[in-house]
């Protein structure tokens, strides 16, 4: 009985734990052509992934840190952290109507996006490669080049 309580409550940590993203700085030379900026699908020339697209746009409001879905305050925020290797939190993630992954520092700046669809790249506001996201969409790890990491304020 004891054995599966304990089973329970570690179930449900992971499970709480599973909503953070965690970040880790990647060296790019080492990626694979696939989920590099060199890739078609993920140029950033590409329309799809400019920052002047409707969905991945700042003026869009569903991209805004003012977005009550997208504010430091909003405590759905506190289950969508950005988290480094050393367990410090650089900011949070939110997903727009459109399927636009935003990601946030702590003060709610919009640091980068992922486009909705066609890339795993992620890019700066200002539409330069930042880095890419492997693996679903509700469980995900964020490898970010140093540059990229440097927006968040670290």
């Amino acid at each position: 009985m004891r054995a599966a309580v304990a089973l329970a409550a570690w179930l449900a940590a992971a499970a709480a734990g599973l909503a953070d993203a965690p970040l880790i700085v990647l060296d790019q030379s080492r990626l694979p052509f696939d989920l590099g900026p060199g890739h078609p699908a993920n140029n950033p020339a590409s329309p799809a992934n400019s920052p002047h697209a409707a969905w991945n746009s700042s003026g869009n409001t569903a991209n805004a840190g003012t977005t009550w879905q997208n504010r430091p305050s909003n405590p759905e925020n506190e289950e969508r952290l950005i988290i480094t290797a050393d367990g410090g939190v650089l900011g949070y993630y939110a997903t727009n109507p459109g399927g636009v992954l935003n990601l946030f520092d702590v003060n709610g700046r919009r640091v980068a996006y992922r486009p909705a669809g066609g890339t795993r790249s992620l890019f700066t506001v200002t539409g330069q490669w930042c880095g890419t996201v492997d693996g679903g969409r509700s469980n995900f790890v964020l490898a970010v080049t140093p540059a990229c990491i440097k927006r968040f304020g670290r």
